[in-house]
């Protein structure tokens, strides 16, 4: 495993005499705040993108324009801390802008769950880490690996756009709709999977069970399953989990709502839309149909939804896609997980589509 880090990001902004600013605001903008206050990192300034300067404030600072903070400071004297995502073309060429004029990083902080993958966590779980490595089958896996697990200890860019993959090259090879007649979409969103899986199956997909817990979300998914006429979409308005109960959800409509006990502590002072919700296991709404492939985006709640599936995943051996990039030990948890749980399965494989920080990074088994 090729790892290139002398010490990690924290370490380095500790050390610099340069002064830290931060690209962008909300929930990403609060945890990297956070974190920097733990390491004893002060920053100094917020700017966003041109189109949201506004004159408003930001934790009691105004809110700049990247003109401004070069005109206050000199692009080559600031070190800029990116605290959002995206995975859109012309936000990322305004990153990459940025980045040519002035050192950029993008501090990677969990979606979900509590501390840094930093240097201690990474020495921690070491053994972890090493095990994961070499359970992946193919050199493109490994050297993503290595790509994001240099991202995630130095916030370096650099390592995310070497460590892409192509959509639809990893949708036909590893996913290969054209041989799933019956496919199970936990975390379903608005049936976005749905329709990607149906424009390439080819006439192939018969069913597409769908578990989705956020109610508005849920309204859209229902509309286009109403709608849907190349095959059965059966969606259902329930978390996936390890086994049939009742939680408390964060309602807010959007992608990355999720169950409290997956909120992090740094946004416990934000408000939530909190509502009741039942979680049921893929086993029991499955009720021993078999299935062809299961994917698992649930925002954090990976490994209960797998725990809740494994009957029928024992039974049916189906092609998983398992997200890895929530919690800050996915990288290496989800996949050894899945391997204890399931030692049939041989095929590994990592891909990761385009976007910073490293979201979208996903774990493909094949039995």
């Amino acid at each position: 495993m090729n790892l290139e880090i002398r010490r990690d990001l924290w370490e380095y902004l500790a050390a610099t005499e340069k002064t830290v600013v931060m690209y962008g605001m909300g929930n990403g903008a609060d945890k990297i705040l956070r974190a920097c206050a733990s390491k004893g990192i002060e920053v100094s300034a917020f700017f966003a993108s041109d189109g949201f300067v506004r004159g408003h404030l930001f934790h009691g600072q105004p809110v700049r324009s990247w003109s401004e903070i070069k005109e206050l400071y000199g692009a080559g004297n600031v070190i800029v801390l990116l605290s959002f995502g995206t995975s859109r073309p012309e936000v990322l060429e305004n990153i990459e802008r940025i980045a040519a004029e002035a050192e950029l990083y993008a501090p990677d902080v969990p979606a979900f769950g509590e501390g840094l993958f930093d240097r201690a966590f990474f020495e921690a779980h070491r053994e972890e880490i090493e095990a994961a490595y070499a359970l992946l089958s193919d050199e493109t896996s490994r050297g993503i690996f290595e790509n994001v697990l240099n991202f995630k200890l130095t916030g370096d860019i650099r390592y995310l756009k070497n460590a892409e993959s192509d959509r639809e090259e990893t949708l036909l090879t590893l996913v290969r709709p054209r041989e799933i007649r019956v496919a199970a979409d936990l975390g379903a969103y608005n049936g976005d999977t749905a329709r990607e899986l149906l424009e390439h199956a080819e006439g192939a997909l018969e069913t597409v069970v769908a578990m989705e817990p956020d109610a508005r979300n849920f309204r859209k998914l229902e509309a286009y399953a109403a709608q849907e006429l190349r095959a059965q979409v059966l969606p259902h308005n329930v978390g996936a989990w390890s086994e049939r109960t009742t939680l408390y959800f964060d309602d807010s409509g959007n992608r990355n709502a999720s169950f409290e006990s997956n909120r992090s502590s740094t946004l416990a002072e934000r408000p939530v839309k909190r509502k009741s919700i039942e979680a049921d296991t893929l086993d029991h709404i499955l009720e021993g149909r078999a299935v062809d492939y299961i994917k698992y985006d649930v925002e954090g709640s990976e490994r209960e939804a797998l725990l809740g599936s494994a009957q029928t995943i024992r039974a049916c051996h189906p092609r998983l896609l398992v997200s890895l990039y929530h919690r800050n030990e996915d990288l290496f948890a989800l996949p050894l997980l899945v391997k204890a749980l399931f030692p049939a399965y041989q095929g590994f494989y990592l891909r990761r589509f385009a976007g910073v920080p490293a979201w979208d990074l996903n774990l493909y088994v094949l039995p």
